[in-house]
C-alpha cells in the first residue's frame, strides 16, 4: 500500500477562518490521517489547535471557535519525515522576538539532516524531528535581516528537496510551491478571499472558485496592503518535474492537480492499457477504490463488460481493533469483500493503479482462487515501481519493491496470476496533457535532483536517531 502524502489549506481576509480551514482540511483528509491542525490569527494575537487522528476527530465545536481571526492555515499529516507523535503534528507554532511564526509543510527535504546539524552547532535547539522545524529555525535567522517575503526566499534557496509551505507571521500569509514543483498548491477565492489548498477539491466543498496553480517556483503573498506573486531565487534554472503519483494515486478524482482533471487521466491511463494488453477474459473489475478509474477506461476502450465483484468496507478506519495473529488476512478481508457468484468459474481481469511490495495483491488473488475463479490477469495503470521517491511518498527502499527484485514472469508466478501487464511509460505520458512536466523517477531512476539518493541516506539515518 502507498503512504498519502501531506494536505495543506489556508485562507485570509475571511471572518469565518478557521471554520473554513476544517472543512478544507476534511475534503482533503485522503491526504493524511495521522494528525491535522489549525493556526488562526487576528493580528495581535494567535491560536492553535493540534491532535492526533482525523479532522473530525482532533476538532470540536469548542476548538473551532477559540480560533479567532481572519486568517487560518491547516494541515493534514502523513508522516515522511519524523516520528508520528504530536510533537510532529503541523502547522508547527514558534515565538521569536515578539512575532508568532506557523509553518505548515507538504514534501520532502533530502539535506534535512546537514541543515539541522549545522543549526545545532549554531545553538538551535529542537523540539521535534520533523524538516518543517528546521525550515522556521532558519527562517527566524533570516528574519533578523530580512522582511518576510526576502527571508523566506533566502531559506527556500538553501533547502533541497520537495516543498509547498504555508506561512503565516503576524497577519501576513506566504503560499510558496519549490521550483521543481514536485507537489501541487493552488489558489482560489471565496467571497473576494484568497484561498490556498493541495487540492481543488477543497475549493469545491466550500464553494470557492478555484483561480489557478501556484507556478514551480512562485511565493504567492497576501497581507493587509493586498496580493502579490514572486519568484524563488533561480527558480528559471530548474525544470519541472512534478510528481506523477499525484495523478495515478493520491489525488481525489474530483480534484485539479497540475492544471490536469485527475478523473480524465485516471481514464485515460485505463484507456491506454487496454490498447497495449487486453486479456481474453469475462469482465474487467477494480481493485477498489483506486483501480475504479482506470478500470472504467480499460472496460470502455476494451468492450468488456465492467462489475464491481469486490465490495469495499468504507466503514474501516485508523481505530479498528486489531486481529489476532489466529485470525489469518483478516485485516484484509474486513476491508474487502467479494460478490461470490461474480466469481466461480469467470475469467476475470483485475485493474489496479499500482503495486509496490505485492502482498496486498497477493491475499486478493489467493482469494479469488479460493472462490473458484477460472482465470485471473491483473493490468496495472502504472508503470512498474523500481525506485524508491525521495521527495515525500513512502515508496518502501528499493529492496522491498517486488518489480525491483523480481522479473516480470517472476512477479506473475508469485502472485498465482495468468498473466500480468504494467502500462508503459509512453502509454502513462500519453494519458496526461503535458508530459513533458513530470517526474518518473519511482519507474526510472531518474530523479531530477542531483544527490537524491544519499541525501534520503542522511536522512532516514537523522529519523532513525530521533524517533531512539
Amino acid at each position: 500500500m502507498i503512504r498519502h502524502e501531506c494536505g495543506l489549506f489556508a485562507i485570509h481576509s475571511h471572518d469565518d477562518a478557521a471554520r473554513l480551514a476544517y472543512f478544507g482540511l476534511y475534503a482533503q483528509q485522503h491526504r493524511g490521517q495521522e494528525s491535522a491542525g489549525i493556526v488562526s490569527a487576528d493580528g495581535a494575537h494567535v491560536y492553535e489547535h493540534r491532535g492526533m487522528g482525523l479532522v473530525p476527530d482532533v476538532f470540536s465545536e469548542t476548538d473551532l471557535q477559540a480560533l479567532e481571526g481572519r486568517v487560518a492555515l491547516g494541515h493534514v499529516r502523513y508522516s515522511t519525515t519524523g516520528v508520528s507523535a504530536l510533537r510532529n503534528a503541523q502547522p508547527l507554532l514558534v515565538h521569536f522576538r515578539g512575532q508568532a511564526i506557523a509553518v505548515a509543510h507538504n514534501g520532502n527535504l533530502i539535506n534535512v539532516q546537514a541543515l539541522r546539524d549545522e543549526l545545532e552547532q549554531e545553538g538551535s535547539i529542537f523540539n521535534t524531528s520533523n524538516d518543517t522545524e528546521v525550515f522556521i529555525h532558519m527562517l527566524a535567522r533570516s528574519l533578523r535581516k530580512h522582511d518576510l517575503p526576502e527571508a523566506v526566499r533566502e531559506v527556500c534557496a538553501k533547502v533541497r528537496g520537495a516543498y509547498c509551505l504555508l506561512v503565516l507571521v503576524d497577519s501576513t500569509l506566504i503560499a510558496v510551491r519549490d521550483p521543481v514543483g514536485f507537489h501541487p498548491l493552488s489558489l482560489g477565492r471565496l467571497d473576494g478571499s484568497p484561498v490556498f489548498a493541495s487540492e481543488t477539491c477543497a475549493f469545491d466543498l466550500l464553494e470557492a472558485e478555484h483561480v489557478r496553480s501556484l507556478l514551480p517556483g512562485e511565493m504567492y503573498i497576501v497581507d493587509e496592503a493586498g496580493e502579490r506573486s514572486m519568484r524563488l531565487r533561480d527558480a528559471e534554472q530548474v525544470k519541472t518535474r512534478q510528481c506523477i503519483f499525484e495523478l495515478i494515486y493520491f489525488a481525489r478524482p474530483d480534484s485539479y492537480v497540475f492544471n490536469e482533471q485527475v478523473y480524465h487521466c485516471r481514464k485515460e491511463m485505463g484507456c491506454q492499457l487496454a490498447n497495449e494488453s487486453t486479456p481474453d477474459v469475462d469482465f474487467v473489475m477494480p481493485f477498489p477504490d483506486s483501480g475504479v478509474y482506470p478500470a472504467l477506461g480499460f472496460a470502455h476502450c476494451s468492450d468488456l463488460p465492467y462489475e464491481h465483484a469486490m465490495i469495499r468496507n468504507h466503514y474501516v478506519g485508523r481505530t479498528f481493533i486489531q486481529p489476532s495473529h489466529s485470525m489469518r488476512s483478516f485485516g484484509v478481508r474486513v476491508k474487502i469483500n467479494p460478490v461470490r457468484p461474480m466469481i466461480e468459474g469467470k475469467r476475470i481481469c483485475i485493474i489496479d493503479d499500482s503495486i509496490v511490495r505485492g502482498t496486498t495483491v497477493m491475499t486478493r488473488v489467493q482469494k479469488l482462487r479460493e472462490l473458484g475463479a477460472r482465470e485471473v490477469h491483473i493490468r496495472i495503470s502504472s508503470p512498474p515501481v523500481r525506485f524508491p521517491c525521495y521527495f515525500g511518498i513512502d515508496f518502501a527502499s528499493r529492496g522491498e519493491l517486488i518489480a525491483a527484485r523480481y522479473t516480470l514472469p517472476e512477479i506473475i508466478r508469485i502472485l498465482n496470476v495468468d498473466s500480468l501487464h504494467y502500462l508503459s511509460i509512453d502509454g502513462l505520458l500519453r494519458s496526461v496533457m503535458h508530459s513533458d512536466r513530470y517526474c518518473l523517477a519511482c519507474f526510472n531512476g531518474d530523479y531530477p535532483l542531483a544527490g537524491a539518493e544519499s541525501g534520503k541516506h542522511r536522512l532516514e539515518t537523522f529519523c532513525a536517531r530521533i524517533a531512539d
